[in-house]
């Protein structure tokens, strides 16, 4: 369409951005799933090299551990554990729609709700204490 075009559509874009919809739990979970996915390849990347310098020199060694248990590192791997268990259940959530359960919007929000808890009940459940 050229801008001389008066129809009603001529201003609407070709394709709908985030910003056109409200957003709704299934959208974030959705987005969050990927995100999470995201982040266990970059978690797994830091494990393989914090990996590779332990089996280094001390020095390196050293340095390692400073880093990954600082508060910092700490934060970032209870992240890891956090997408790690977000990314599990959410994954048997989708696994469950492949086999025609769970497919009723009640249903769907449910097990949204109970992805979010147990996610954060098992990231807990591994840190607390630690």
């Amino acid at each position: 369409m050229t801008s001389s075009d008066n129809t009603p559509q001529a201003d609407r874009p070709l394709s709908p951005h985030l910003s056109a919809y409200r957003w709704q739990l299934t959208s974030l979970l959705s987005i969050a799933h990927r995100l999470s996915g995201v982040a266990l390849i970059i978690g797994l990347v830091a494990l393989s090299f914090w990996l590779f310098f332990l089996g280094q020199n001390a020095q390196a060694s050293a340095l390692v551990k400073i880093i990954f248990f600082s508060w910092f590192g700490k934060l970032v791997q209870i992240g890891f554990t956090a997408a790690f268990f977000y990314h599990l259940l959410n994954g048997v959530r989708h696994l469950l729609w492949d086999f025609n359960l769970g497919l009723e919007l009640p249903q769907v929000y449910r097990s949204g709700y109970i992805v979010i808890v147990l996610t954060l009940l098992l990231t807990l459940a591994v840190w607390v204490g630690t």
